[in-house]
This record gives C-alpha cells, structure tokens and sequence, in this order.
C-alpha cells in the first residue's frame, strides 16, 4: 500500500484490514473517527502512539495536550498544517520504511 492508495481507502465504509495500529489511527482521524483514532493511538504505548496522540491532540485544538506527547514522542513540536502532518505521518508509517531505534534509514 502507498499513500495514494491510504488516500482512496478513505471513501471506503472501513479501514483495509492490513493497517498497522498507527496507519490505523491515521485512517480514523483522516475519516472524522476522533474518539476511535484516540483510542488506538492511546493503546499504542510507544513513542509512534505518542507522536499520533500529539497530532490528534493538534487536530482536536488541545495544543498543551498535544506539546506534553510530543515530548513524550521525545520529537519537536510539528509547525506546518495538520494536512501536512497527517500526510508526514502517513509516509513515515507506510510499509518498506526501515528504521533503527525509531529513526529512518
């Protein structure tokens, strides 16, 4: 799966069954699902479920909450739009990225 593939799910009726958790969270947000993209962002409990739970904090206007699990993510505050978030997100969580300790390859 690829971004624009992510993007055209969209209008499904649900999420394609091979999401992981974050693209998952991602794919609730993205379809106006706030309660459902909390709670497995919340379940999450790693520094990935951490940087979802900041956006979706962004998302919901709560930008304390959101600075407070940035620095649980221990990354810097996102400045750009929350389209450009979600779309950085996406992209990092996308299949065939590797990673070492949480950072890009």
């Amino acid at each position: 799966m690829d971004l624009d593939d992510l993007r055209a799910s969209l209008n499904e009726d649900a999420p394609p069954a091979d999401l992981t958790p974050p693209l998952l969270a991602l794919w609730l947000a993205a379809t106006g699902e706030w309660n459902a993209a909390h709670d497995c962002a919340q379940s999450q409990k790693d520094s990935i479920g951490a940087r979802i739970h900041a956006y979706l904090h962004r998302v919901e206007g709560d930008l304390a909450n959101a600075r407070y699990w940035y620095d649980r993510a221990d990354v810097t505050p996102f400045e750009g739009s929350l389209a450009e978030e979600w779309e950085a997100l996406t992209r990092e969580f996308l299949p065939g990225v590797s990673r070492v300790n949480g950072q890009k390859n």
